[in-house]
């Protein structure tokens, strides 16, 4: 029997590890105007409303009853599925997609645990175990034991967007505005964590290996990918040629792509981010 990996729309991959997956997407507000997540509003589009608009968007999770069209069409189909969904910390898709769930014993409800290039890896995982050719319940036992393993550090531009979220007070944002700092947080327990500050990107650069070697460095028999926030990914090519000495030797070309809405919306434009998984020491 087949098995097909699902995923939601805040997972960020490349295209080509994307075109192996089927996407269920959440929908983006911005105040009362709506957008299907990736559908009528790109990852580009929506960093140009960010920036222009007064309204800080939102979320609205994916309905049960969209996770229930495709499984029912699997069933059909004698497949299986496995489901990775956005942190439940963070969104009530997980739960849409358990309550989808209920009448099919061909489908698997993992929660990644993670957002964006961490849930992104994460799939990237399942379409290896995949091609081993493990069942869609040994696949999802394994990703919930190998999700403890992601790791992902990020350097932001700005304060300025966790303070609209409320992530940080008007003050802290305000400092931070007239030092340049660059802070380098992580995602733990659903929440962005501040690991650090550094004055300019240099420094911040700098950081961020630091991080990644505390955590005991990359796995590179694991999907590695890097992202970046905003229109452009200048930022990010700097910090690759920074830390180039880390992936010298164990890949040819670095992974990387846009980040989406969930996280955009609280880093805005210009983070740099890198999600792997970790060798042995904790992230």
């Amino acid at each position: 029997m087949s098995v097909r990996i699902i995923v939601d729309s805040t997972a960020d991959m490349t295209p080509q590890v994307q075109n192996q997956l089927t996407v269920v997407p959440l929908t983006i507000l911005f105040g009362n105007e709506a957008y299907v997540d990736g559908v009528t509003l790109t990852h580009h589009q929506f960093y140009e409303k960010l920036v222009e608009s007064d309204v800080m968007p939102t979320t609205s999770q994916a309905s049960p009853a969209a996770f229930e069209d495709i499984f029912a069409q699997l069933s059909e189909q004698g497949e299986e599925a496995v489901v990775l969904t956005v942190s439940s910390k963070l969104s009530g898709t997980y739960q849409s997609a358990m309550i989808a769930a209920q009448d099919y014993d061909n489908v698997f409800v993992v929660d990644t645990q993670s957002v964006a290039i961490g849930a992104g890896i994460l799939a990237q995982r399942a379409l290896e175990l995949v091609r081993d050719g493990l069942s869609g319940e040994a696949i999802a036992r394994q990703l919930e034991k190998e999700r403890e393993d992601i790791c992902i550090v990020a350097m932001l531009d700005t304060l300025e967007y966790l303070k609209r979220g409320g992530r940080i007070s008007k003050t802290v944002a305000f400092a931070g505005g007239l030092l340049s700092i660059k802070p380098v947080v992580s995602l733990k327990n659903g929440d962005i964590e501040i690991l650090g500050k550094a004055r300019g990107s240099r420094q911040g650069n700098n950081l961020l290996v630091r991080e990644i070697q505390a955590a005991g460095g990359v796995n590179f028999d694991k999907p590695l990918l890097l992202g970046y926030t905003g229109m452009s990914d200048v930022l990010l090519k700097k910090y690759m040629q920074d830390s180039s000495f880390l992936w010298e030797g164990h890949v040819s070309d670095l992974p990387y792509t846009l980040i989406g809405s969930v996280v955009g919306t609280h880093t805005g434009p210009g983070a740099v981010a890198v999600a792997f998984f970790k060798n042995d020491a904790e992230c």
